[in-house]
């Protein structure tokens, strides 16, 4: 890899004497980079965003930087920094993690953070799509998806903040979710200098084996259409373990507080003479309890965790409605494990391909336990993940990041929570979403923690309906759960209490 950290001392030092207006910020010269624009824009809308989510979003004014990052010479790592005004920058960086196989700028993210005051940055790591294609026969690519492309654009960020406001950012912050959790992750463990805290939402962080266990699930439901469990059934499904589990919890409100607990056999719903509306029939049930398991190697050992109960009205993988399972898992095995654009995933072998995948990409994985530089150097770490992962390709186990969480606790000991804290979302889909708590500002606990030292005994979250907030519930660091104090609405986050069960 090209030099970075010397070369940018230069810029450091520049920066120290003056300020860098937003036109003269594309006059500098910083190792494997090109400054391709940069310009002061107005107060309004962003302009050609590439992402229509936020293309009639007003934007304060600020000066917008695009950077092309060449780390090696196969890589063309795209990037974007926001620098709000002087007057009103925060003094922080908070860069914004991306989704699936990225391959796109994250620019709602950046907006958010804009208007918090921040200056942020976020990258397409190095190729553009949402497809793995580009892996073909381009390694130092991979290397660039798979965590080098954002820790260039941190290190370039900071570079330019320097220069452009005349000092370094104070703080440095990473909020990311899915693909953003795992490069999250990653920068603990790899680059451990690189953030002052990081938000780690559902991180796909065992990625080679994720889409392994996912694409066995669908690959088995797709082959055999009579595995297929509808929509309509799938709710039944949900509905019968709500009944049998919900109250375990003390309370009955359609969520469950710690899944775990409920120890539903899908068996119990199986059709007793011809198929019917209300019941399963044998090979609907099999698919259930698949979806249920850990996926395994013919010796026993877990490749993944499966999905724990609870969520099932929204495991789309169980629908069969595809032709073809979803490109997230197949690009996997298709374009790095494989590098053949013509392999067909109908001869998908769990135990063959995961080893395949795991060797040529393993790198891409943030399951590393020591976590002991991030932590010397102040680091926090805020991870959470809801307890109904499971929509159409989006699936994480929340299992896996749980067994992540306790690998930490075993290789650094077991009480770790000045630094590190996990927030289990009962109810709460992939990112958002589902019948629970499932908004909450993560980022502001984060600050008062790095910032004022006052960690997160726990996180109000909301759950909105027609655009009117109908139920919040504090998240709890685990192992705490929230415990209902016996009085008043169940809908009220004051009426619950976080303790361990």
């Amino acid at each position: 890899m090209w030099c970075r950290f010397s070369c940018l001392s230069v810029v450091a030092g520049f920066a120290a004497f003056a300020q860098t207006p937003c036109e003269q910020v594309k006059s500098l010269k910083l190792a494997g980079t090109v400054i391709t624009s940069a310009e002061s824009t107005t107060a309004g809308p962003l302009a050609n965003p590439g992402a229509a989510p936020v293309a009639t979003q007003m934007l304060p004014a600020h000066c917008r930087v695009a950077a092309t990052l060449k780390p090696s010479p196969d890589s063309e790592i795209k990037m974007e920094i926001w620098l709000p005004a002087g007057s009103v920058w925060n003094g922080k960086f908070l860069a914004i993690g991306g989704g699936g196989w990225v391959g796109a700028i994250s620019y709602a993210g950046m907006a958010t953070a804009l208007h918090e005051g921040y200056a942020t940055a976020s990258t397409d790591t190095g190729h553009e799509g949402r497809s793995a294609r580009f892996a073909v026969g381009h390694p130092e690519k991979v290397v660039d998806f798979s965590h080098r492309a954002v820790h260039e654009m941190t290190v370039t960020a900071k570079a330019i903040i320097s220069a452009y406001y005349g000092r370094g950012s104070r703080l440095s912050y990473w909020n990311g979710c899915s693909t953003g959790g795992r490069q999250g992750l990653i920068a603990a463990q790899k680059y451990p200098e690189d953030f002052d805290g990081i938000i780690a939402g559902a991180p796909a962080s065992n990625y080679t084996r994720l889409c392994a266990w996912r694409l066995a699930l669908e690959a088995a439901v797709i082959k055999d259409s009579a595995k297929a469990v509808p929509p309509a059934k799938a709710a039944l499904l949900n509905k019968a373990v709500l009944a049998a589990c919900d109250a375990l919890d003390g309370i009955k409100d359609g969520l469950l507080t710690d899944p775990r607990m409920c120890h539903f056999d899908p068996s119990t719903l199986l059709c007793r003479g011809s198929a019917q509306d209300n019941c399963l029939t044998a090979a609907q049930v099999e698919a259930v309890k698949m979806a249920y398991a850990p996926a395994k190697k013919k010796s026993g050992e877990v490749i993944y965790p499966g999905l724990p109960p609870g969520g099932e009205a929204g495991w789309a993988a169980l629908a069969g409605s595809a032709a073809e399972p979803g490109e997230l898992n197949v690009d996997m095995f298709r374009y790095v494990a494989h590098e053949d654009p013509n392999w067909e995933w109908r001869t998908f072998d769990l135990e063959r391909d995961t080893a395949l995948a795991d060797q040529k990409g393993g790198y891409m994985n943030g399951m590393d336990p020591d976590l002991s530089v991030f932590k010397k150097r102040g680091g926090k770490l805020l991870i959470y993940h809801g307890w109904n992962d499971g929509a159409a390709g989006g699936a994480i186990s929340p299992l896996n990041t749980l067994d992540y969480y306790s690998s930490v606790l075993a290789k650094m000991g077991p009480k770790q929570q000045d630094w590190l804290r996990l927030f289990m979302a009962p109810g709460m889909a992939h990112c958002g979403g589902g019948p629970g708590p499932n908004q909450f500002n993560a980022l502001a606990a984060m600050e008062r923690w790095r910032e004022s030292g006052a960690a997160p005994a726990q996180i109000v979250a909301a759950h909105v309906t027609s655009n009117r907030v109908d139920m919040t519930r504090p998240l709890c660091p685990y192992p705490e759960v929230a415990v209902y104090r016996g009085i008043g609405s169940t809908n009220d986050a004051e009426n619950f209490a976080c303790k361990a069960p």
